[in-house]
């Protein structure tokens, strides 16, 4: 395959792809501009920070997959991907720790006053007496907005600060983030306002989009005790940055942030941010999984990504229907023979039925199988005869999916 880096990753790991006979160009300096005028030909795209517009997606050719290398897929259009065919993938997971131990870090920079104390020393200033003047995590309430793998690990490096971890209680959430939640000792309240009202320290760890842009917001602050502090490792556009400017003005609300709005789109730039240079910010530059050992975690976790691709078995798609989609299921037992899904697909075809998604199943000792085919529209009775007549069927059954 031809494979385009527009983001650098570690060379031993594309050398990997190189021994397997892949042909892979590293353009980590691409702009999202560029990637128009450079995607054609390529079969596979690797991306972290490069944003993939519709654009690019139109004018690709050969492109079947688009790898994050990383968790969060904002950055790239997986609607135009969807509509075209190519599945993003993404890497979610392997930047957990990273992430959460910037959270805390931030925190304690927050608490401790560690940055400007190093500036003043930094300068020939000793001032130990306002520098002594910090809360303590010790007790403190640490609420959790988002428990995913970040979340967690964030939460379980409060937890060992001797602090009282809260979430919100999600109905939606599977059994096994709940076994997590309860082996961590996160303790579940309600709703949003009382994890707001209860904590100390909040930290987000949610996903960019319409359903998180400006979730903390003037109602959200205004909800938050006096001095409590606001950390932010997830998305620059999930916090109303004119809104959290006032409230660290009025009620000395304090901020570790590591994502803002309008960020560079390269690694190095001007950046000009009120929010940034306030007092009561203590801010890094969007490094969150930025560690050693979280790129080589994400970048193994690309090459995985690619070769699942490879062998036609795609993981941690984004832009795939999650759940079995069509209105009537066709379920046909056959003989595992040459031809005999080919002549089914063709009976539908001749009938205009759609084939939305469809399964083959091999039983043991590969004599007989049985395909599972999702189809939009009604299955008639002469339609389900010309398929049980064909040679090699055992059994055709249509279920609609409404029953």
């Amino acid at each position: 395959m031809k494979i385009l880096f527009a983001d650098a990753i570690p060379e031993s790991f594309i050398e990997i792809l190189r021994g397997r006979g892949d042909e892979c160009i590293v353009s980590p300096d691409l702009s999202a501009e560029d990637l128009p005028e450079t995607i054609g030909g390529f079969d596979v795209l690797i991306v972290r920070s490069t944003r993939v517009t519709a654009e690019a997606i139109d004018r690709s050719d050969n492109l079947g997959l688009i790898v994050r290398s990383g968790a969060g897929t904002n950055t790239i259009d997986c609607q135009a991907a969807a509509d075209a065919g190519i599945y993003v993938c993404n890497v979610p997971g392997t930047n957990s720790v990273a992430v959460a131990e910037l959270a805390l870090g931030l925190l304690l920079a927050v608490d401790r006053h560690i940055p400007a104390a190093t500036a003043d020393l930094k300068a020939g200033v000793w001032n130990k007496k306002t520098y002594s003047k910090s809360d303590g995590l010790l007790g403190k309430t640490f609420g959790v907005v988002g428990v995913g793998e970040i979340g967690l690990a964030t939460a379980e490096r409060a937890r060992a600060f001797g602090m009282t971890v809260v979430a919100e209680r999600k109905a939606d959430r599977q059994p096994d983030v709940e076994a997590r939640i309860r082996a961590v000792g996160i303790r579940l309240v309600e709703d949003l306002d009382t994890l707001i009202a209860e904590s100390d320290v909040i930290s987000l760890h949610l996903p960019g989009g319409e359903d998180t842009e400006n979730l903390v917001d003037v109602d959200f602050l205004g909800k938050m005790r006096p001095g409590a502090v606001l950390i932010n490792t997830s998305r620059g556009e999930v916090v109303d940055e004119a809104a959290l400017l006032t409230a660290m003005d009025t009620k000395g609300i304090r901020a570790g942030l590591d994502v803002f709005r309008d960020e560079p789109g390269s690694g190095t730039g001007e950046f000009t941010s009120a929010l940034a240079g306030h007092p009561n910010v203590v801010g890094t530059h969007h490094i969150g999984a930025s560690t050693r050992q979280a790129q080589n975690a994400t970048s193994a976790g690309t090459i995985d990504v690619i070769e699942a691709y490879r062998t036609g078995t795609p993981m941690n798609c984004v832009n795939v229907a999650r759940t079995r989609v069509g209105s009537t299921t066709i379920t046909i037992r056959h003989f595992d023979r040459v031809g005999v899904l080919a002549s089914a697909l063709e009976v539908l075809r001749q009938a205009h039925i759609n084939v939305q998604t469809m399964e083959n199943k091999v039983f043991q000792g590969s004599n007989a199988a049985m395909a599972i085919i999702d189809v939009a529209g009604e299955v008639s009775h002469e339609v389900s005869g010309q398929l049980s007549g064909l040679e090699n069927v055992i059994q055709v059954q249509t279920t609609s999916r409404e029953q």
